[in-house]
C-alpha cells in the first residue's frame, strides 16, 4: 500500500509533457501487444503461458528501448535540427534499435521459452527485425511531429508576443536612441567641423543618418546581421568621438565567428550609449570604451567595457536602454539568452549572450 501511494505521488508530482510522455508510452505498448493478441487468436492459436511471456516481453522491452531513444533524442538535442537533418537520423536510429529489440527478444525466447530460437532461419529472423524496425519508424514519427506542432505553437505565440510588445518597445526605444541631447550635440559637432575639416563633416552627416534611419526602422525587424549593427556602432562612436575628442578611446576586439550570428537592432548600439552617456561622459579625461564578442557553445558573447562607476541605481539611470535591452533578449531568445551588468576596479561591464539562429 505504501509503495502505491510513493508511485500515486509521484504521477502527481510530474509535470504534464512528462505525464503525456508517459500515458502515451504505456498506451502505445499496450495498444500493440494488445493487437499481438488479437492477431493470434484470429488464427486459431490457443492462449498460453508462451505467448504471455511473448507479449510481456515486447511490452518491457518496447518501453525500455524506446526510452532509451528518447534519452538519446534529447542529450544530443536532436530536435534543433531542421526535416533533413533529421530524417537519417532518425533512420539510422530505427535500424540500431530494431536490432537491439531483437536481440533482446531473442535472449528472453532463448532463456524462457525455446533454446533453439538462435538457429533459427535466417529469413524468419529478418522478417521479425523488419517489423521491429518500423515500429521505430512509426515511434520516430509520432514523437517528432507532435514535437514539431509544439515547437510551432509556441512559435505563433511568441510571434503574437512579439506584435503586442512591438510598438510599446519601439516607442520606448526610440526615446533611448533619439534623444535630444545626442542629435544636439552631433549636429553641433557637424557644425564646428563644417569649415574646419569639410570632408569629415560630409563623413559625420552620413553616420549620423544612418543612426537616425535604423533607429527608424528598428522596430520593424527582430533581428539584423551582426555585420549591420557592428557597422551602426562604428558610425555611432565615430561621431561621439568628435565630440569628446582624446577623451574617447575606443577599442574594438570582434571574434571573426561573430559575423554568423543575428542581433537584436540597435541593441548592442545602446549599450554601447550608455557607457559613453553614463560613464565616459562623466569623467573630466574621459576614458575607454571597449567592444569585444566571442563566440562560445553556438552562443554570441558581446562585452562591453567602459571607465566609470555603478552603484546601485545604476540600472534605473541608465533608463529604457537596460530595461529594453532585457526585455528583448528574453522575448527573443527566453532562457537561452543572459543579460548583466557589473562594476570593479572604477570600470562597468556589460555582457549579452545571444544563442545561434538559423537565419543566417
Amino acid at each position: 500500500m505504501n509503495n502505491w501511494r510513493k508511485f500515486v505521488k509521484l504521477v502527481a508530482n510530474m509535470d504534464k509533457r512528462k505525464k503525456l510522455y508517459w500515458i502515451s508510452q504505456l498506451s502505445g505498448w499496450s495498444l500493440y501487444v494488445f493487437l499481438g493478441y488479437l492477431l493470434n487468436q484470429l488464427t486459431g492459436k490457443p492462449f498460453s503461458v508462451n505467448l504471455l511471456i511473448t507479449l510481456i516481453a515486447v511490452f518491457v522491452i518496447g518501453i525500455g528501448t524506446s526510452h532509451f531513444y528518447r534519452k538519446i533524442i534529447i542529450k544530443f538535442d536532436w530536435l534543433r535540427f531542421g526535416i533533413m537533418r533529421l530524417i537519417p537520423r532518425a533512420v539510422l536510429a530505427s535500424l540500431a534499435f530494431g536490432i537491439i529489440f531483437q536481440l533482446l527478444y531473442m535472449a528472453v525466447i532463448w532463456l524462457l521459452i525455446d533454446k533453439s530460437v538462435f538457429t533459427s532461419k535466417f529469413a524468419g529472423i529478418a522478417v521479425e527485425y523488419l517489423g521491429w524496425t518500423t515500429l521505430y519508424v512509426i515511434w520516430s514519427l509520432i514523437y517528432f511531429v507532435f514535437h514539431f506542432f509544439e515547437n510551432y505553437r509556441k512559435e505563433e505565440i511568441k510571434n503574437l508576443q512579439w506584435e503586442a510588445a512591438k510598438n510599446e518597445m519601439e516607442l520606448n526605444k526610440l526615446k533611448s536612441q533619439l534623444n535630444p541631447h545626442f542629435l544636439f550635440n552631433s549636429m553641433n559637432s557637424i557644425k564646428a567641423l563644417i569649415k574646419e575639416n569639410p570632408e569629415k563633416a560630409k563623413k559625420s552627416v552620413t553616420q549620423l543618418s544612418n543612426i537616425l534611419r535604423n533607429s527608424l526602422q528598428m522596430g520593424k525587424k527582430k533581428e539584423i546581421p551582426f555585420a549591420e549593427e557592428l557597422n551602426l556602432v562604428k558610425d555611432y562612436l565615430e561621431l561621439e568621438s568628435v565630440r569628446y575628442e582624446e577623451r574617447l578611446q575606443v577599442d574594438l576586439e570582434i571574434h571573426p565567428e561573430s559575423h554568423r550570428f543575428s542581433v537584436p537592432p540597435l541593441m548592442i548600439q545602446t549599450l554601447v550609449e550608455n557607457g559613453i552617456k553614463h560613464g565616459i561622459s562623466k569623467l573630466p579625461k574621459g576614458g575607454k570604451l571597449a567592444l569585444k564578442t566571442d563566440v562560445i557553445d553556438e552562443k554570441l558573447i558581446v562585452k562591453i567595457t567602459n571607465n566609470g562607476q555603478l552603484n546601485g541605481t545604476a540600472s534605473t539611470k541608465m533608463g529604457y536602454g537596460i530595461k529594453n535591452t532585457k526585455e528583448r533578449l528574453k522575448l527573443l531568445y527566453g532562457d537561452e539568452s543572459s543579460f548583466s551588468i557589473n562594476g570593479a576596479e572604477n570600470k562597468v561591464t556589460t555582457e549579452i549572450v545571444i544563442p545561434k539562429t538559423n537565419k543566417l
